[in-house]
């Protein structure tokens, strides 16, 4: 059985952030180390802020499923990408402000910034990798060899190649100069799922459906480590800072931290309830995020990278069984060793003690500003208008963009819950208020007298789950009444249908009662008389 960890090297669970609507499937930290974005199946990005009590941020703009983010290097953008085709450049400030482009043909699935912040590089469902700038935001070249869906690319380090996978279960190395295909990685059984570079350049590790994890040494092209250790498809990976370690989210609930000079699993952290969609860690390692399917983002403390890796090495041959010596020379074997899964993982208790979480209180924001987008192999820039994109930048029908500011704050004063951010408190919403509007909640932010809507989205008696109910009552309401309106119109149809019916029926007996007396009387109205 393994271990419970109780050292203080095991990792800790330090926060957890509540106030996404749907699955969390996508993490980043800011460089800053202050705050941490997520991305969503409800279609908004959420800024995080780390500073206990600390007020979290709702971006909306986006009309389809948020794919990916992160912050840029310097970390006053963040980029998100989504099913919607296009990828947004946010200003993560209280204006909302994001920046549109739109070139993709399909579903975007990834978004990355190169690390001197001046490219983004995106893959898409259109089978395509594409390349743009973000200081002319414009597209810059495409990237077109995968026969599939493209899930995922990276930047290397030096900017000099791009890594990306796809369903056409290849992994590919594009040499950003020439805009060739160097390498192509094609071992998976399934489609690979995730790819990203360690942080020296010197390996590139992807992920597959298949429940695989594979590095391979760009210096040698070898596939150098392969890891076996999740029960169901890998959705996200990250590397540590110091290339020591990997952590791994999967669709079997887990999060696993694998030791890479050893070459084993160390940890399996269980604390979301279904699939693990994103994990990564902060630009220090200090830290790391996990988001599932279960709304959730956890925020976990590394712990593990404290102590020198020798020290390391000794607490674990304390605590648990005997392993084979550690494969310190597995970075640069002469051939692939496959790694299983051990029985010395050690399991992180589910119930750690959160001690410092409350719900953060969520601001509402959201406004597309500029929309980027390629014509005819030209880019225009052109500013959005604040009604006509309206309902674009908020995800709302029109008939709700009006919503007014008093609503959003009376919502929130008569239940304190996140359901009224549905109406209200979108950029839109902000500028139906008036002109000055964005301005004074600017003011009254640095005052600190604001009062943004509550997320109490775990609550059964909130407003939010009181609205949805109501919401769903009104949608089989709907469904209830068209249904009797359609089987009315049968109706009426099959009436009308019998009625006609019986109407030609009389008409023909009138009709053949009419011949017949005509046969029988003669030609002067006298009957005819036969000899």
């Amino acid at each position: 059985m393994p271990t419970m960890a109780s050292v203080l090297e095991d990792p800790t669970l330090e926060r957890h952030f509540k106030g996404h609507k749907d699955a969390v499937t996508c993490a980043d930290f800011n460089p800053n180390r202050k705050q941490l974005a997520s991305g969503s199946v409800d279609k908004s990005l959420m800024i995080w802020n780390l500073a206990p009590k600390a007020r979290a941020f709702r971006f909306v703009g986006h009309r389809d499923v948020i794919t990916g983010v992160q912050f840029s290097p310097s970390g006053n953008l963040v980029a998100t990408s989504s099913k919607d085709r296009t990828v947004r450049l946010w200003t993560p400030s209280m204006k909302g402000e994001s920046t549109v482009f739109k070139a993709h043909t399909a579903a975007v699935r990834s978004v990355d910034f190169s690390h001197d912040g001046q490219r983004l590089v995106t893959a898409s469902d259109d089978k395509s990798v594409k390349v743009w700038s973000v200081h002319r935001q414009c597209f810059v070249y495409s990237l077109n060899q995968h026969t599939n869906w493209v899930r995922c690319a990276r930047f290397s380090p030096d900017g000099r190649l791009i890594a990306s996978c796809g369903d056409d279960r290849a992994v590919r190395l594009w040499d950003t100069s020439t805009k060739h295909c160097i390498n192509c990685f094609t071992d998976y059984e399934g489609p690979a799922t995730f790819v990203d570079f360690n942080s020296s350049g010197t390996c590139v590790a992807s992920s597959g459906a298949d429940s695989s994890l594979k590095i391979w040494d760009l210096r040698t092209n070898k596939l150098i480590q392969h890891y076996q250790v999740h029960s169901a498809g890998i959705n996200s990976f990250s590397f540590h800072p110091s290339n020591n370690y990997l952590i791994s989210g999967s669709s079997d609930s887990t999060v696993k931290i694998l030791d890479l000079l050893e070459g084993r699993l160390i940890y399996t952290l269980r604390g979301h309830k279904g699939a693990v969609l994103t994990v990564a860690f902060s630009r220090a390692g200090d830290l790391f995020a996990s988001g599932g399917a279960d709304g959730q983002v956890l925020m976990w403390r590394t712990n593990f990278d404290t102590k020198s890796y020798q020290d390391v090495l000794q607490q674990h041959s304390r605590r648990s069984t005997p392993d084979p010596p550690p494969h310190l020379t597995d970075i640069h074997p002469k051939g692939p060793h496959l790694h299983h899964p051990q029985s010395t993982a050690i399991q992180i208790s589910p119930t750690v003690a959160d001690t410092r979480s409350t719900d953060p209180h969520v601001v509402e924001l959201g406004q597309a500003v500029h929309s980027t987008t390629l014509l005819n192999g030209r880019t225009h820039l052109t500013p959005t208008q604040a009604g006509a994109d309206s309902h674009h930048s908020n995800g709302l029908p029109p008939r709700h963009v009006g919503s007014s500011r008093a609503e959003g704050w009376m919502g929130d004063k008569s239940a304190g819950s996140e359901g009224a951010a549905a109406w209200s408190q979108t950029g839109a919403g902000r500028r139906g208020g008036g002109g000055g509007g964005g301005r004074r909640e600017e003011e009254e932010e640095e005052r600190g007298q604001t009062h943004p809507l509550e997320v109490l989205s775990g609550h059964p008696v909130s407003l939010d789950s009181t609205l949805r109910h109501i919401v769903q009552q009104l949608d089989i309401l709907t469904q209830t009444v068209s249904v009797l309106e359609e089987r009315l119109t049968l109706t009426e149809d099959k009436l009308k249908e019998c009625l006609l019916h019986q109407s030609h029926i009389l008409k023909d007996v009138r009709s053949s009662g009419e011949r017949r007396r005509t046969e029988s009387e003669g030609t002067d109205g006298s009957p005819v008389r036969f000899t």
